[in-house]
């Protein structure tokens, strides 16, 4: 879709399509409220403002739209509508040897009891073994900073589906 396209949709199907981009209800109601967008970059820019304003559990809200790092049965069943986007995301997850497989799920398992929301990290270009380093490395933080850490690593996330948004 052009940026044109884009701008062209109404309300409800540009909501529909900016979810896909990220799951968090208010920040893709906030940013089609600013729809006709100039430019790309202004897209991003926006998207940046709006993320930032967002609470606390509006970032919880956009972690649970995502499948954990590495699963692939999850990924395939629920997130069907952008099952193809995270899948090119979690790439090198898929590529892993059992062990490293194995690790990762126990290091979710662990990630999701300590802090209550799934490890959240921007996969693309990362093999299984970089993801299940940076997810040991998080372990020790506390909550309040691992969400801020998670959050970040959702906007780039959104901005790569932005951008794969307008490239389809």
């Amino acid at each position: 879709m052009t940026l044109q396209e884009l701008n062209q949709l109404p309300r409800k199907d540009l909501e529909t399509a900016l979810a896909k981009c990220c799951g968090a209800e208010a920040w893709y109601h906030t940013l089609a409220q600013f729809q006709p967008f100039p430019s790309v970059e202004w897209l991003h820019q926006i998207s940046d403002l709006v993320w930032e304003a967002l609470a606390d559990t509006d970032y919880l809200e956009a972690f649970t739209h995502h499948p954990m790092i590495g699963d692939m049965a999850a990924l395939k069943a629920k997130f069907a509508s952008t099952a193809h986007w995270a899948g090119n995301e979690q790439q090198g997850s898929q590529q892993a040897n059992e062990a490293t497989l194995l690790a990762l799920k126990q290091g979710n398992e662990a990630y999701l009891k300590k802090f209550g929301f799934i490890f959240i990290v921007c996969a693309t270009g990362k093999s299984a073994d970089e993801m299940l380093a940076l997810l040991n490395q998080r372990m020790p933080n506390d909550a309040a900073t691992e969400l801020k850490i998670a959050a970040a690593e959702q906007n780039k996330i959104t901005h790569l589906r932005l951008d794969k948004l307008l490239s389809d």
